[in-house]
């Protein structure tokens, strides 16, 4: 057992389209940004994704190497890089477009050198990859945690009803399930979000949270009845491309360092656990997500960045 966290799901090149100005390519992926984000705070963290041999392969795997990110052999086996083409809107809201496959290599039995899986996003719903995603969840969770974040993606998932049966196998495998209201808006339309929190819960984890833009965040702990809401800081928005999956990384980061993610023993640990135990790991999430809207593109803060924030205002700590 390690405290190593193994993120399963997509890495790909983002192409960044703004009105009126030149494309920007950057490195990005659900699954890669938390890898980064969790790389960047400290936490020992592998990638199994797939990618190709190409120019922006060959790039993605510099850059998961200067992330001090392992990278699982097979990752690289696709024939083409993935890319996401991300429009933004005016107010740096992103919509995206797709040209990729999924698939995963075969997993060996070393899954045992994993402490926390991180998957989610199309990766866990789209064929043929997601089938290999929910077979190593399933095989990890004998001995490690698991948390997931559905991250929809309506281009590549086609309608609610065609994935819900997958989500919701992943939400009853996780410990922890993190969504935005986007999602669950997707996902059950006309269905107010703290009802859905509630079934999910209900289903497995044992913290549920949905993130609500600049409005914070909800958080609901299966040993606490109570709603929490969590506030947003307050910055000045370069775009919010990785938003969601740094706020992912920053609450697996906090968990994993207080002893709530990385065995069967957390798991039964973060299952009794109360608002006072998360809470700094819920504001490590904030601050990250902060920090990462702040500038353009997926910026993965360090933990020093984390602890200036927090030093400035004693409310996060």
């Amino acid at each position: 057992m390690t405290d190593r966290t193994l993120c399963l799901g997509e890495a790909l090149v983002d192409v960044v389209l703004r009105d009126g100005a030149d494309p920007t390519e950057h490195v990005g992926g659900s699954l890669f940004n938390v890898a980064c984000g969790l790389a960047s705070l400290g936490d020992p963290t592998s990638i199994l994704s797939w990618w190709g041999r190409d120019v922006r392969g060959h790039r993605i795997a510099e850059t998961a190497a200067r992330a001090g990110i392992d990278v699982v052999a097979g990752t690289d086996g696709a024939a083409n890089t993935p890319l996401a083409y991300a429009h933004l809107d005016a107010e740096g809201r992103a919509t995206y477009e797709f040209d990729l496959t999924w698939d995963v290599g075969p997993v060996g039995d070393d899954l045992e050198r994993y402490g926390h899986l991180h998957t989610g996003s199309f990766a866990a719903t789209l064929t043929p990859g997601a089938d290999r995603v929910h077979e190593v969840a399933g095989r990890i969770r004998e001995h490690a945690t698991v948390s997931y974040d559905p991250n929809i993606r309506p281009a590549l998932m086609g309608t609610p009803a065609e994935v819900l049966p997958r989500v919701t196998e992943m939400i009853a495998m996780s410990d922890v399930v993190k969504a935005s209201d986007e999602d669950i808006a997707w996902l059950h339309p006309e269905e107010p979000v703290e009802d859905v929190m509630r079934r999910w819960i209900a289903a497995g984890p044992a913290m549920v949270v949905v993130t609500r833009g600049p409005w914070g965040a909800y958080a609901l702990l299966v040993g606490n009845r109570d709603m929490l809401h969590v506030d947003q800081l307050t910055v000045e928005v370069g775009d919010t491309v990785g938003a969601g999956d740094s706020f992912m990384a920053g609450l697996v980061s906090g968990l994993l360092d207080a002893g709530y993610l990385g065995s069967r023993y957390a798991a039964r640990r973060l299952r009794a656990a109360q608002w006072s135990d998360v809470q700094p790991a819920l504001h490590r999430a904030v601050i990250t997500s902060a920090l990462t809207v702040s500038r353009a593109g997926a910026y993965a803060p360090s933990m020093g960045e984390v602890r200036a924030v927090r030093a400035k205002d004693p409310s996060l700590r």
